[in-house]
């Protein structure tokens, strides 16, 4: 009884390990199944906001931009946050093309860091256009 306890512990230590480490194996620009993940530090170094660059990871997963992470940066806080709540949510959902069109609002008060959140996401997904097959790229791996 004892042995089949620890092994079914090791088992769930195992388990939640795959899960911790599984988001971070899939940064800067790889993909993994139906699932890509851009990183814009690197396609966007001369994107600025007020104070410097503003990278951003973009996750799409079966063709839709599900997740948009904003990275390290020297904006400042209380604006970033304003301006990432108002642009992030106008991507998420869409598809690549959608996003690549998308007129997406700036936050008052806000929109230098905005406009670069903006810029840094619309690069992003022109890359992963260029990736996913769309107009003659190559196609996500399945």
């Amino acid at each position: 009884m004892i042995g089949k306890k620890i092994t079914f512990l090791g088992l769930a230590i195992c388990a939640a390990a795959v899960l911790c480490l599984a988001p971070n194996s899939m940064a800067k620009g790889s993909k993994s199944g139906n699932t890509q993940v851009i990183y814009t530090g690197s396609i966007a170094k001369k994107v600025m906001g007020y104070n410097g660059t503003t990278p951003v990871n973009i996750t799409i997963t079966g063709g839709k931009i599900t997740k948009i992470e904003a990275l390290s940066n020297k904006e400042t806080p209380a604006y970033f946050n304003k301006a990432k709540s108002k642009v992030f949510k106008q991507f998420i959902g869409k598809t690549v093309d959608e996003g690549i069109r998308l007129n997406a609002d700036v936050a008052t008060g806000a929109t230098y860091s905005s406009e670069a959140l903006i810029k840094n996401i619309k690069m992003g997904l022109k890359q992963a256009k260029g990736s996913t097959g769309s107009k003659g790229g190559r196609r996500m791996s399945r």
